[in-house]
Order: C-alpha cells, then structure tokens, then sequence
C-alpha cells in the first residue's frame, strides 16, 4: 500500500469505453494519492487534455478507434511531457506489450485484473515502479533476453556512472529521483540515460530496466554516490 506521505497525483485516463473509464474513475475516487483531472474518449482528445492539464500519470488504452493508442504515446513522449505513461489494454499479445515499451510506456496492465490489484498497481505507477501485468513479464523477459543474446548486449560499454543510472532504472525511479540519488543534475541523468541507450541499443528507459533486472548483475548504488 502507498505510504503517507506519497504526495498526491494528477491522473488522466484515455479509453474509448464509457464504462471502463466510469470503473477506473470509481477506482480513483477510493485512493487518497490519486485526483482525476480529465477522461478523454479517443487519442486526438487525450492529447489535448494532455497538453493542457500536464498530469502526473496518463492511463491509456491500446486499441481505440480512430488514433490508436500506440500512436498517441508515440505522440506524447515527441511532446515531451513529463507525465508516466500507463497502458491498460485487453490484449496480452507479445507483440503488443514490446511494441508499447518500445513506444515509451512506463508499464503494461491488463484490463482483467481484479480491481484491488489495478488500483495498486496504479499507484505503484504513480511512485514510479515499473508495473507489467504479472504473466506478461516472462514474454517480455524472453523476448528481450533472445533480442540480447542474438545482438551481443552487454553492460561492457557503458561507464561506472551510466552503470549507476542503469541500476536506479532497474528499481523503478524516475530521473528525478535518480538525480536525488546520485547527486546529480536531472538534465545531466537525461543526458547519461539518452547515451546509455544507445550504446545498449535500446529504444526506452522501461526496456533498459528490464534487462538490467535479468541481469542479476545491479545494484543501486548508496546516496551521493
């Protein structure tokens, strides 16, 4: 459960089912961390309400008529916003749930889960852990792992400070936390993230941390290091 003093998070949701945005709302209202600022039915709204209300959080659905819900993260993150990311989808299709980290979202859920567990996972989101859906994180593991073995990925290219960083992504904290963590500018942990990435020849930060994780081989390193 979120701790007292989680400071409390603006939450959009973007979902073209009336329903499912009434039950995520209802969901919402139960949480003390957590204060709905906006719906949007579709993505072109989403985006505006996005622009508009720079939330905290975005909840997205996948598939959705008209603007697709990958195309609207992708529209999101060329935007530059700050708000986390979080896809709830049906679809628990491999291809799918690659495609939407490689997009830049900040975790996966399944719309199935009992509503206990979602709004957990939600704020878990919200305090910047990396939330995949429980039997989604083998596929994702898998895939990454095959795409590592068959490129030759290893942490051999990066330096001790992107190491660091690559091990604060790897426990779910954002660049400001890292900054904190570290010591360090925030503009200077987007810098050593954006080269990290490329020298490990990732698209996002989501699939960096989950290779981190299969790894077994970081650890985030003590305050000020």
């Amino acid at each position: 459960m979120p701790l007292s003093n989680t400071p409390v998070s603006s939450v959009l949701i973007i979902d073209d089912h009336p329903l499912f945005r009434k039950g995520v709302s209802q969901l919402i209202a139960m949480s003390e961390h957590l204060h709905l600022v906006g719906e949007a039915s579709g993505g072109e709204e989403g985006l505006e309400l996005a622009r508009t209300l720079d939330p905290d959080l975005i909840l997205l659905d996948l598939h959705m008529k008209g603007m697709s819900g990958l195309d609207t993260l992708r529209t999101l993150r060329d935007a530059d916003l700050n708000a986390r990311v979080l896809i709830l989808t049906v679809s628990d299709a491999a291809d799918d749930l690659v495609a939407a980290i490689r997009a830049g979202a900040d975790g996966y859920l399944l719309k199935d889960m009992e509503p206990e567990e979602l709004l957990d996972s939600i704020e878990q989101a919200q305090r910047g852990q990396v939330m995949i859906s429980e039997r989604l994180n083998g596929l994702l593991a898998r895939a990454l792992r095959d795409e590592a073995q068959a490129e030759e990925r290893s942490l051999a290219p990066l330096t001790d400070r992107e190491k660091d960083i690559l091990g604060c992504l790897a426990g779910g904290l954002s660049n400001k936390l890292i900054a904190r963590d570290l010591d360090i500018a925030e503009g200077t942990v987007k810098v050593h993230i954006k080269n990290l990435l490329k020298k490990l020849r990732f698209r996002s930060r989501l699939e960096a941390a989950v290779w981190a994780i299969e790894q077994n081989a970081l650890r985030r390193p003590p305050n000020g290091r």
